[in-house]
């Protein structure tokens, strides 16, 4: 049977349609609907008119880009970034949101997360308070660590939304000062013929380097390899390609919050799960004296980084394996007092939560950088009866749809 000829058959790829907005989703888009049809929709703002322009289609959802505004929202600001457009550089999601707006929409995935995945009701939510805190610098100049990808033409850029076609790029706004002044982007700028990705560094402590990558190995350029951190009152030597917050100021924001949070007392036991290169457990360990700290970190270059950043603090101990695989195979045990759980993008699982709750800690901060993984772990913790008490939203990520957040966990009430 033929549809009739005005009828819609629903979206194609690189159509344009006249769509109205409505509530943020996680990354970095906006709800619509068209005939029913869910389209979520970068470069726009709840409640705006826009006409957005179809770039994939998937069973049940579509994506598409905001490429003409008809009502626009007051909240939207013209992006700094002449690359932070429809079908061009994908590394910033909000750059057309206005500052304090990006924090209520970081809160609202937030919340929605909770909602959603988490198993909390809007009441739940209301009474944790979230917000989103800025954190010191403004929205650009921040990034203190850039790997640009390198295209056909050895020409270093980033990469577009969802894709591996490079952008080539003069300048980065939110990069740090010192690395948009390297002479890595066109035009004007090296060439990268033998190199798939370029690496650029800007350490706390003052060091600049930049790498080059062909096939994932490292051939250095300019600057140290090794480079100097100060966070939570420390020095710290690693590895330039080794983990550290990309914001300067997200160190010692983050442990503030930890400690704030779990309150640790002299005589105190503590874990630091997925423990990289060992800030959570130095700051730990200057809190409960001679109680101790047990790190787990399976990345070798962060195992290492940790045994020689922690080596002045004999009561550290550090292990080298994965989270699960240490609690299951009793490489850590307890009794514990406090543990500080700090997992990747996926988030800790629900293996991992069931054992920390197993051993029975006073506290667990939970530090985490993807709210659906957070949310889906608060789930886990909830049913074992634990309690999430606080919360608190950092924008370690300015102008992006990334948001930390940092949770405490309380284990359930004696008698209930």
């Amino acid at each position: 049977m033929t549809a009739p000829a005005d009828a819609r058959r629903g979206l194609e790829e690189a159509e344009r349609v006249e769509l109205t907005v409505d509530a943020v989703a996680p990354g970095g888009h906006c709800v619509a609907r068209v005939d029913g049809q869910v389209v979520f929709v970068r470069h726009a703002l709840p409640s705006e008119r826009v006409v957005a322009e179809v770039t994939e289609l998937h069973r049940g959802f579509a994506r598409a880009d905001a490429v003409e505004i008809l009502t626009a929202s007051p909240d939207r600001v013209e992006p700094p970034c002449p690359y932070a457009r429809p079908g061009r550089c994908g590394g910033c999601d909000l750059q057309h949101v206005a500052p304090e707006a990006q924090l209520r929409w970081k809160a609202a995935v937030v919340r929605e997360q909770l909602t959603r995945l988490g198993g909390f009701t809007d009441a739940q939510v209301d009474a944790l308070g979230v917000r989103v805190e800025a954190l010191p610098g403004g929205s650009l100049g921040w990034r203190s660590r850039v790997r640009y990808a390198v295209d056909g033409a050895g020409r270093a850029g980033l990469l577009k939304h969802r894709s591996h076609e490079v952008v080539p790029v003069d300048r980065c706004l939110i990069a740090h000062p010192a690395l948009q002044e390297l002479p890595v982007l066109a035009p004007g700028g090296a060439r990268w013929p033998d190199a798939d990705a370029v690496e650029t560094v800007a350490s706390s402590g003052g060091d600049v380097s930049v790498t080059a990558y062909a096939d994932g190995v490292p051939a250095p350029v300019s600057g140290p390899q090794r480079v100097r951190e100060v966070a939570a009152g420390r020095d710290w030597t690693l590895p330039a390609s080794g983990f550290w917050q990309v914001h300067p100021a997200a160190a010692d924001t983050l442990v503030g919050a930890v400690l704030d949070l779990l309150d640790p007392r002299p005589g105190e036991t503590a874990w630091d799960l997925y423990g990289g290169a060992g800030l959570f457990a130095a700051a730990l360990a200057g809190r409960v004296g001679d109680a101790r700290v047990t790190l787990v970190e399976s990345a070798p270059e962060g195992v290492a980084a940790a045994r020689e950043n922690l080596s002045d603090l004999p009561r550290v101990e550090v292990v080298a394996a994965r989270v699960e695989a240490a609690l299951a195979r009793r490489r850590v045990t307890g009794p514990v007092d406090l543990v500080v759980l700090d997992p990747p993008r996926s988030g800790a699982g629900a293996a991992v939560v069931r054992q920390i709750a197993a051993a029975g800690p006073r506290a667990v901060a939970y530090v985490a950088c993807d709210p659906a993984a957070f949310a889906r772990d608060v789930h886990t913790f909830t049913g074992l009866g634990w309690r999430l008490t606080a919360l608190r939203g950092f924008d370690l990520f300015p102008m992006t749809q990334h948001v930390e957040l940092v949770g405490l966990f309380l284990p359930p009430v004696a008698g209930c």
